[in-house]
């Protein structure tokens, strides 16, 4: 239920800092939850969707489909 930011930072293709800037701006609006933790004496993110952030993103879906129906 929680993604690990190397992961996200790997599957989105994005470097170290512009994730970093993606998961603040996110995580001020709060539409994700960030925990950061040590595994092993190595520190780790792991970022998790608000219901917020769902909202936000049925939202953003909504409208896209809307507009693309309207052609």
């Amino acid at each position: 239920d929680s993604l690990e930011f190397t992961y996200l930072r790997d599957l989105l293709n994005l470097s170290d800092g512009n994730l970093s800037v993606q998961i603040r701006k996110l995580e001020e609006a709060g539409y994700i939850k960030v925990k950061k933790v040590f595994v092993d004496r190595k520190p780790k993110t792991f970022c998790k969707i608000t219901a917020k952030g769902q909202r936000a993103v049925k939202n953003l879906i909504s409208k896209l489909e809307n507009l693309v129906s309207s052609d």
